[in-house]
């Protein structure tokens, strides 16, 4: 039987779920074209269309309210009943699968043309090593079954609202890192943690040292006030938890790869028609 909080937070999420009465798609997907460019390990960013995705688009201040995995063929490679199932499930989009977590149904296997309706962006993991490919599917592809960390959730409400009382510097070790339960998680941060096993960067926290040289205690000294850290070439990790749909966009270690582009070969501007204004 399930509790009164349970039953609240069951009837918030299906509210927050509801898809929008108005939806602005700004270019038409090509499916053929998207399954042709997107490539395992790359990260699927999609401005959705429900309730909940304009509150997280807010909170963010972004286009971006969700994310998720590309693994590709990666379930038709295990076990016997796992193909079997797979294929069972998806037919002949089995070979173009994505890894999400979903706020209502937690992490699930869906196939890409789900979100070949919305506007999405392929964000790629630049030089990622082909030996560190298999350790982040397989991370994602081990957390198909965990449920959403709701708690989570209302963390990063916390963490973004900008009348929190809390200091910028101290809001993140004031957190707390969501439910603290072992197989509960949201989209980005499951993500997060994946890029994370192999120490690829999203977002790093860039380390400043104190002055260290004579040089610079005695300009310290002359000026009356600390002068600025220099970059100690230390990178520092934010929390995965801390990690929204929007940090894979802004991140200078991933490419962003555009397909819709290639429906004019050898593009040019000069070729397009356009509707005269009158």
């Amino acid at each position: 039987m399930r509790s009164p909080a349970r039953v609240l937070s069951d009837w918030f999420v299906k509210r927050l779920t509801r898809p929008r009465r108005r939806y602005h798609r700004f270019i038409d997907n090509s499916p053929e074209k998207l399954k042709a460019t997107i490539a395992p390990g790359d990260v699927l960013l999609v401005e959705g269309d429900q309730r909940i995705s304009q509150a997280i688009k807010y909170l963010t201040m972004s286009s971006w309210s969700h994310s998720a995995m590309f693994i590709g063929d990666a379930l038709l490679h295990r076990d016997a009943a796992t193909r079997t199932e797979i294929q069972r499930r998806f037919g002949r989009e089995a070979r173009f699968l994505i890894v999400e977590a979903l706020v209502d149904k937690g992490v699930v296997v869906s196939p890409l043309v789900k979100y070949a309706d919305l506007n999405v962006r392929i964000c790629r993991p630049m030089g990622l090593k082909p030996e560190d490919l298999p350790i982040v599917l397989d991370h994602v592809i081990a957390r198909i079954g965990w449920k959403y960390d709701r708690r989570n959730f209302f963390d990063l409400t916390r963490y973004f609202l900008p009348f929190s009382m809390i200091p910028p510097d101290l809001r993140e070790d004031a957190l707390h890192f969501g439910s603290g339960v072992a197989t509960e998680t949201i989209c980005s941060s499951m993500l997060a943690e994946a890029f994370a096993k192999v120490r690829f960067p999203i977002l790093p926290v860039s380390v400043r040292r104190k002055p260290q040289t004579t040089r610079e205690r005695l300009r310290q000294q002359l000026l009356g006030r600390p002068t600025r850290r220099a970059y100690s070439g230390l990178l520092r990790a934010r929390h995965p938890t801390l990690c929204v749909p929007r940090d894979f966009d802004l991140s200078p270690y991933f490419e962003i790869v555009k397909f819709n582009t290639r429906e004019i070969a050898d593009f040019d501007y000069k070729r397009l028609e356009w509707e005269e204004v009158k």
